[in-house]
């Protein structure tokens, strides 16, 4: 617990470098969400540095190359060309910053419980650098009071005490890569600060860079908001996928279901069904607020059926893919299966979290032949969870031609359907991306 507050003087002393734009901004973790941040940052006028553990990622930006499909390498090269973004691995850098901003992964373990091993190790590397009048905030999706009851304490090992001889705050980071509509600059920022001066500090921060600022009473109200966008939407995308299921049974369409339904101008909004959820963020952060809730006696029976639900959508498509082979009086064994998308969203990079990975896992346990393609990912990488490694085959029509059955679960711009279906047998989809296509000689099956 705090028993002080800091001195004005040092509040007006940070509150002044933030105004004149002369604060200097330091991005930890320069990856989905650090690396636009930093260009946001950059481009609002602040000088910025970047800093990341892999010394590959420092070179590629210093060169002005991209590691980020949809941040193209022009966009690198003109920041970097500024002056004003300086990418780095020496935590040393910690020490110039006025503002520190952490944008680390926060997965799960094997246990499906939070691992908080990044947030944990950058306050033991921020804290030998930490100085009076630092800004620190946390941007990492986590459970309500990770940062009063874990981040804190960390950073207060340094012999300096948080409200009084530094600010700290969270904000939580609300990217969604590939999506041309937002961006960092045009998506309101959450900020809430563990006292009044560190959550005024943060939100005069941020407040050039982006279109609106919603300041929050605490971190744990800016944590949970976070945590409360994506259990929303995971529960909603549990509701349609078991949907699927039963409407199936019955010979009903889902996503006909579902375009008659919005057409509805209140009280609905569409969810869609796929084959799991994949992402830096639905996946995971219900799991968060399960595990929390347990330690305070609750037990969140909602939440843990909705994720039930979605984690055993890839069994699900891989059930359907039997059934529509033993349909040609083919086992699953033994066939050739493509996956089409490996990516968690169409049109980006990111396999993070994919169900591509476990839909393959489960396809290779039970003997089938796996290949995949994806125009974003030409190598699959090594995963946290999985290891599979395989190379993106191109979609010749004599590869097409010997495959048994081709499933669509990231439904990429980039595919021509109708094509694949022409040189296709069998064609599973699993995202409605053959709507409105002739099969001709293929048989397309929905799951």
């Amino acid at each position: 617990m705090r028993d002080g507050t800091a001195p004005p003087s040092l509040v007006a002393e940070l509150a002044g470098r933030i105004e004149g734009r002369t604060a200097r901004v330091c991005i930890i973790g320069l990856g989905y969400v650090g690396l636009p941040l930093a260009e946001t940052f950059a481009s609002g006028g602040y000088s910025v540095l970047g800093f990341d553990i892999d010394p590959e990622k420092i070179r590629k930006l210093r060169a002005g190359q991209s590691y980020i499909g949809h941040i193209p390498a022009r966009r690198v090269a003109e920041l970097v060309a500024t002056g004003r973004f300086e990418p780095t691995c020496d935590p040393a850098c910690f020490a110039a910053a006025d503002a520190i901003i952490i944008c680390v992964p926060t997965p799960l373990t094997e246990a499906r419980e939070p691992d908080l091993t990044y947030i944990i190790r950058t306050g033991e590397a921020i804290c030998p650098h930490l100085r009076r009048g630092h800004l620190i905030i946390l941007e990492s999706t986590t459970y309500p009071g990770t940062t009063n009851d874990l981040f804190q304490p960390i950073l207060e090992k340094s012999g300096l005490q948080a409200g009084r001889d530094f600010f700290l705050a969270f904000s939580p980071e609300r990217e969604d890569p590939g999506n041309p509509q937002f961006s960092t600059r045009t998506i309101p920022k959450v900020v809430g600060g563990i006292d009044p001066a560190s959550g005024k500090l943060a939100a005069a921060l941020y407040a050039p860079v982006v279109t609106a600022i919603v300041p929050v009473s605490s971190t744990q109200t800016a944590e949970a908001c976070k945590i409360l966008e994506n259990t929303y939407r995971a529960v909603n995308i549990a509701l349609v996928n078991e949907l699927k299921i039963v409407f199936d049974r019955m010979g009903i369409d889902i996503w006909e279901v579902i375009a008659a339904a919005r057409t509805k101008p209140f009280g609905f909004q569409a969810f869609y069904p796929g084959p799991g959820l994949g992402g830096h963020c639905i996946p995971i952060d219900p799991f968060y607020l399960t595990w929390v809730a347990r330690k305070y006696g609750v037990h969140t029976r909602f939440i843990e059926l909705a994720g039930e639900i979605n984690t055993s959508m890839p069994e699900y498509v891989v059930n359907r893919v039997a059934e529509a082979l033993n349909q040609e009086r083919k086992p699953l064994n033994g066939s050739r299966i493509c996956i089409l998308g490996v990516a968690y969203k169409k049109n980006v990079d990111d396999p993070r979290e994919s169900p591509a990975f476990t839909i393959m896992e489960l396809l290779q346990r039970r003997g089938a032949v796996v290949s995949y393609n994806d125009p974003h990912i030409p190598s699959l990488p090594e995963m946290r969870h999985h290891h599979i490694q395989l190379q993106s085959q191109n979609l010749t029509e004599d590869f097409l031609g010997v495959l048994d059955c081709a499933i669509i679960v990231t439904d990429h711009d980039g595919y021509d359907f109708a094509r694949i279906a022409r040189f296709t047998s069998l064609l599973v989809d699993t995202r409605n991306a053959t709507a409105g296509i002739a099969p001709g000689n293929c048989r397309i099956v929905k799951a």
